[in-house]
């Protein structure tokens, strides 16, 4: 079935405001963020065909991300503008113990999209649906509309994509692990991170990589890449896993990094690679996205992805 869109991304989109090394510390680079919105930006920088779909509010910070996803080629006629809330915003501050966040979002936009919103013909149209646990963890009303997003993408043949990426500023431990076990079996590929799986499976700081991804096998997800940050990541479709080994590059700043592994593994799976051949790419990806500041601002195009994969040989 021809499907004319790759990538439909769901979620909270805001702008960034990330600090940058300065003498006195107070200086932020003006950026934009949202988990899934950097997904599908990095996979619209190598050539997928994507769209978005969110609420933002009518102002001065929704009008940049509009202005954003049209000038990198992400569709965005869906998306809805609500006069009444707001564009949320969020700032990035680095120590020694990495990337904090603070955020300014309660009440957004975001936060009240609805089931009603819904693209369902750009969802029956997409090769995948992607959405993570920030998409329901900013409010009952937008947990409930990736519910109905999902059940219409499985109606229409549509692969559903999903990240944990826990934040447990949004809402409890219980409930994100409640959301999880009810995501398992719904997902066509499931993208965590090693920090979210430890916490939401229950078993621990000690619990091993092939561990976390049997608890996730048991539970009903058929395809696991596990992200391990530097130390790359596994792929597993249930007979062993596969390490994905990582690249070598200055880095400097990781924020967006998992995202843009999300986002360039799909491309690579919507224009056919393998499951294998599309981690070893995202992994070259995401390296190259730690290299700059902000989320979005170092998110690698093609070109920059393919040089890095042939100067460093993975087997």
């Amino acid at each position: 079935m021809h499907r004319p869109l790759d990538i439909l991304a769901i979620g909270e989109a805001m702008v960034e405001f990330n600090q940058v090394q300065s003498g006195d510390g107070r200086t932020y680079l003006q950026g934009y963020g949202g988990d899934t919105s950097n997904a599908v930006i990095a996979a619209a920088r190598q050539g997928a065909r994507c769209a978005y779909f969110t609420r933002l509010g009518d102002d001065d910070f929704g009008r940049l991300l509009l202005d954003l996803w049209r000038s990198e080629g992400v569709a965005c006629a869906a998306v809805v503008m609500d006069s009444q809330a707001p564009t949320g915003i969020y700032f990035v501050r680095h120590d020694a113990a990495g990337h904090r966040f603070s955020y300014r979002r309660a009440g957004s936009a975001a936060s009240l999209m609805r089931q009603a919103d819904l693209p369902s013909a750009l969802i029956a149209s997409a090769r995948y649906l992607h959405v993570s646990g920030i998409s329901q963890a900013i409010s009952d009303s937008a947990a409930q509309t990736v519910a109905q997003a999902i059940a219409q993408a499985r109606a229409a043949g549509t692969a559903v994509s999903f990240d944990p990426n826990l934040r447990l500023a949004l809402w409890s431990l219980d409930k994100a692990r409640a959301a999880l076990l009810a995501m398992l079996p719904l997902c066509d590929e499931l993208l965590p991170s090693i920090d979210d799986l430890r916490p939401l499976s229950g078993l621990g700081d000690g619990a091993t990589p092939e561990q976390l991804i049997a608890w996730c096998h048991a539970h009903g997800a058929r395809r696991v890449v596990l992200k391990l940050g530097e130390r790359g990541a596994l792929l597993s479709e249930g007979r062993g896993c596969t390490p994905i080994a990582t690249y070598a590059v200055n880095a400097v700043d990781a924020t967006g990094a998992g995202d843009c592994f999300d986002g360039s593994y799909l491309a690579r799976r919507a224009d056919g690679d393998a499951p294998l051949t599309a981690a070893r790419w995202a992994s070259a990806a995401a390296a190259l996205a730690t290299t700059g500041y902000g989320a979005v601002a170092p998110l690698p195009r093609f070109e920059a992805i393919r040089a890095l994969v042939q100067s460093q040989p993975r087997t």
